[in-house]
């Protein structure tokens, strides 16, 4: 950086830092405001800025039906333009992470089909259907916040479909993991095969979990890249998900999602075109207060500053 540039960023940060609103209950207050739409979730705010979503079907094993498939598009559709959230750690109530799709809303879909006997008709069915699945883990992957995935015991089936659309996965030492769909017949069709792979790094591994369904522990889940970090219980494992979410909510935020959107665009575009990417972005965001606040407190050493909402 230029001495030119060095001195307009230091004349710059007092201004930008008095420009700055103060953090008040309203993150709150949009937690709240979200967590009444849904049946399936529980939201609320353990810190500034840091959504908690939780699934919330204890009864169930938190099984994935219709209602929570929706709702988990909505939520996280939501969030992404939630200007008091910066960060989402996504954990379950209950016994279980996640016990996979609801069977009974399986048996609801069969029955819907044989109301038709065109199968042309009963794939139109099925299509929009498997869309709405696959859009709602999209969902979280596409949402612009980092989502941290909080796992205890049992992730399966669409279970790992969903934490493998996160940023960052956690877990604690009792959780395991399973590729279930093959056990019942069927291909997973909502994003593991496509993003378990990138996950964990080995094509191997990842079709050797696909083909069998077998169970895999934390201990393997963490050697292989899916789990980043394995906590003794869920209550450490939560204090350490927030605690890292608060962080990441202290950054800018211009800065963390344009990094989550180049990162996420980079993971199946060459790296000139990764290049491309964050150039285009970064042309506007290195004009941006934030970057001249981050520098300007880097440089002199100030406390760290606290950026406006985006």
């Amino acid at each position: 950086m230029s001495l030119t540039r060095i001195t307009n960023v230091l004349r710059l940060a007092p201004r930008v830092a008095a420009m700055q609103p103060h953090r008040n209950n309203s993150s709150a207050q949009a937690a709240n405001e979200v967590s009444e739409q849904f049946k399936t979730l529980a939201i609320s705010t353990p810190k500034p800025f840091v959504f908690h979503v939780e699934l919330n079907r204890p009864k169930k094993l938190n099984a994935m039906n219709r209602d929570m498939w929706l709702e988990i598009k909505t939520c996280f559709e939501t969030l992404a333009i939630n200007p008091d959230c910066r960060a989402i750690v996504l954990s379950a109530a209950g016994k279980h992470f996640c016990a996979g799709i609801d069977l009974s809303s399986m048996m609801s879909m069969s029955q819907q089909l044989a109301d038709y006997d065109d199968v042309a008709r009963k794939g139109v069915i099925l299509d929009r259907a498997i869309k709405l699945y696959q859009d709602s883990i999209s969902a979280v992957e596409l949402c612009p916040k980092p989502v941290i995935m909080a796992v205890h015991q049992a992730c399966i089936g669409a279970g790992v479909d969903l934490i493998t659309a996160a940023d960052i996965r956690y877990s604690t030492q009792d959780a395991f993991f399973q590729v279930k769909e093959v056990d019942i017949g069927m291909a997973a069709d909502v994003g593991t095969l496509q993003r378990l792979p990138k996950a964990i790094g080995s094509q191997s591994l990842a079709r050797e979990l696909c083909f069998t369904g077998r169970r895999f522990e934390s201990a393997e889940a963490e050697r292989s890249g899916l789990i980043s970090r394995v906590y003794p219980d869920k209550n450490s494992l939560l204090e350490g998900a927030i605690a890292l979410a608060a962080d990441i909510a202290s950054k800018s935020p211009i800065a963390v999602q344009a990094t989550k959107e180049n990162m996420v665009y980079s993971l199946d575009h060459t790296n000139q075109e990764g290049l491309d990417h964050i150039r285009v972005i970064n042309k506007l965001n290195l004009q941006s207060e934030d970057f001249a606040q981050a520098v300007a407190a880097q440089l002199t050493k100030d406390e760290k500053p606290v950026f406006a909402k985006l």
